[in-house]
C-alpha cells in the first residue's frame, strides 16, 4: 500500500530503526515525504519541498519518472528474478554494455552490486584478487584520505576518514593508510579547483611509498570530489599527481564515483571531467535514478583479464557476489535511466547549467553565517559557523530548511547542494532564495 498523508500516523513510527538519523528526535517531529514529482517532494502536512540535494545525490532525473517505473513493472511481470550465480539474464549484459559506453576508454568490464557500499567492498576484493593473480600478494596496504566516505560496509568503514562513521566500530581492516584531505584554508571560496597545494597533498602517497614500500600498497581509494563530507574539490594537479605515483609503483587507482558519476560534473564521470583515468571506478546512486537499489564496479580490461586467466579453465575466477547482483528489475531501471540520459542530453544540460548554478551559490558568500563555499559542475558545498558542539547548527538548519521548503543534505555543519540534473534556472533561484532567507534569519 502506498503511503499517503492519511496513512502516515506519527505514533506508528517507533518500530522502524532509521539509518543515519537521530531516531528519538525525528519521531517527536517527523519529516515524512509522501510524494515526489520532478524536482519536488510533498510532505505529510501538504508542504512542497524543493529537492536541493537530489535526495541523496541519486535522483538525478527528478522524481516520478514514468519511463523507469514502467520498465521495472514490465520486467517484474515477465522475469522477476534470476539467480546470478551460474545463470544470467539478458538485462545485466545489456546494462553492462551501456555503462561501458560511458566509462573512460579501457574500462569495459562491469561487476554489479546493490549499493555504493557494496561497490567499494567489491573494489577492495578486486584489487586483492588482481595482485594475487599477478604474484604480488604482498600488497596488503590500502590508502584512503581524511574526511573520506566510502560507504558503511566494513571495507568502506575501514577506508573511512569521517570520525563518526568509525568510532563505534573499532574492529576494521588493518593496513589502511590515510592521506590528508584536500581542503586548504588558502583555497577558501575557490570556484572549481583551488590553485594551492594539489601536488603537495598528493605527495602524501609518495611518502607512504618511501616509508612502507610502494610494492606493499594494493590500491588508493579517493572520491574525485569528496562528497558527503561537504564537496571538497581537489586542487589543481592533485589527481594527476596521484595517477603518476600509482603508475610509478604499480598501485591501482580507484575513483569512488558513487556521487560524481552519471553527469553530476557535466561529464559521464569525474574521470572525464578532470581528465584523469583510474584503474577502477565504483558507482551507484544515479545509475537507476534511485528507483531501484543498484551499484557497479567498472575495471580496466587488463584487471579483468588477469584475474580470469589466472584461474583454471571452467573454474570460478572471482569468489564474490550477491544474491541480488544484477537483479532484473534493477537492470531494467538502469537501462531506462541511461536511455533518458542519452535521449534528453542530460549531461550536456548539467554542464550548461553549471555556471549559473555556481554564480548563484557563490553569491551567498556575503552571509555572515557562511565561512566557505566550494563547487564544481552541479555540485557545491558550504560551511556554517559552528554553534557550540560540531554539527549542532547543521542539524538544526537541515530541519528548518525542510519546513521552509528546501531539502539540503548536511554532514556536520557542511551543507551539500546537488540539484537534479534536470533542474532549470527557476529551481536554482528558488533554492538560493530559500537558503538566503533561512540563513539570513540566523545569528552567528
Amino acid at each position: 500500500m502506498a503511503m499517503t498523508a492519511a496513512t502516515a500516523v506519527p505514533n506508528s513510527l517507533e518500530e522502524h530503526w532509521m539509518p543515519f538519523t537521530g531516531n528519538r528526535d525525528f519521531k517527536e517531529n517527523p519529516r515524512l515525504v509522501v510524494r515526489g514529482e520532478g524536482c519536488y517532494f510533498w510532505d505529510h502536512k501538504g508542504g512542497k519541498v524543493l529537492d536541493g540535494s537530489s535526495s541523496l545525490f541519486n535522483v538525478a532525473l527528478g522524481h516520478g519518472r514514468s519511463e523507469i517505473a514502467e520498465a521495472v513493472h514490465e520486467q517484474l511481470r515477465t522475469n522477476d528474478y534470476v539467480p546470478p550465480f551460474q545463470l544470467g539474464h539478458p538485462g545485466s549484459f545489456a546494462l553492462a554494455r551501456e555503462v561501458s559506453k560511458l566509462t573512460p576508454q579501457g574500462l569495459n568490464h562491469v561487476f554489479f552490486t546493490n549499493s555504493g557500499s557494496e561497490s567499494v567492498d567489491t573494489a577492495l576484493k578486486i584489487a586483492m584478487a588482481y595482485h594475487q593473480a599477478r604474484g604480488e600478494g604482498a600488497r596488503l596496504r590500502f590508502v584512503s584520505r581524511e574526511r573520506a566516505y566510502h560507504g558503511v560496509n566494513i571495507g568502506g568503514v575501514s577506508l573511512s576518514g569521517m570520525v563518526k562513521n568509525r568510532e563505534t566500530f573499532p574492529v576494521t581492516m588493518p593496513w589502511v593508510l590515510t592521506m590528508r584531505h584536500t581542503w586548504l584554508p588558502e583555497n577558501r571560496y575557490a570556484r572549481g579547483q583551488g590553485k594551492h597545494g594539489g601536488v603537495e597533498l598528493a605527495d602524501d602517497l609518495a611518502r607512504f611509498c618511501q616509508t612502507y614500500g610502494g610494492q606493499t600498497i594494493a590500491a588508493v581509494f579517493v572520491e574525485p570530489i569528496a562528497g558527503s563530507t561537504g564537496c571538497l574539490v581537489p586542487p589543481e594537479g592533485y589527481l594527476e599527481r596521484l595517477r603518476e605515483i600509482c603508475d610509478e609503483h604499480g598501485i591501482l587507482l580507484v575513483f569512488d564515483e558513487v556521487i560524481c558519476g552519471f553527469g553530476r560534473l557535466g561529464a559521464p564521470f569525474a574521470a572525464q571531467a578532470f581528465g584523469v583515468t583510474p584503474d577502477i571506478i565504483t558507482m551507484a546512486k544515479a545509475l537507476t535514478n534511485g528507483a531501484q537499489p543498484m551499484g557497479a564496479v567498472a575495471v580496466k580490461d587488463e584487471i579483468y583479464e588477469t584475474i580470469v586467466e589466472a584461474a583454471p579453465e571452467g573454474a570460478i575466477e572471482f569468489f564474490h557476489g550477491y544474491t541480488y547482483s544484477g537483479h532484473p528489475a534493477a537492470c531494467a531501471a538502469g537501462l531506462a535511466t541511461l536511455a533518458i540520459y542519452e535521449r534528453e542530453n542530460t549531461f550536456a544540460h548539467a554542464r550548461e547549467l553549471s555556471a549559473y548554478f555556481l554564480d548563484q551559490v557563490f553569491a551567498l558568500a556575503d552571509i555572515e553565517l557562511i565561512t566557505d563555499i566550494r563547487g564544481f559542475g552541479l555540485f557545491a558545498g558550504f560551511d556554517l559557523k559552528p554553534d557550540g558542539a560540531p554539527g549542532r547548527r547543521g542539524t538544526a538548519m537541515q530541519k528548518k530548511l525542510f519546513w521552509n521548503g528546501l531539502h539540503v543534505k548536511f554532514t556536520g555543519d557542511s551543507g551539500v547542494l546537488a540539484p537534479p540534473l534536470v533542474a532549470g534556472r527557476d529551481e536554482i533561484d528558488e533554492m538560493v532564495r530559500i537558503l538566503r532567507e533561512t540563513l539570513a534569519g540566523e545569528t552567528a
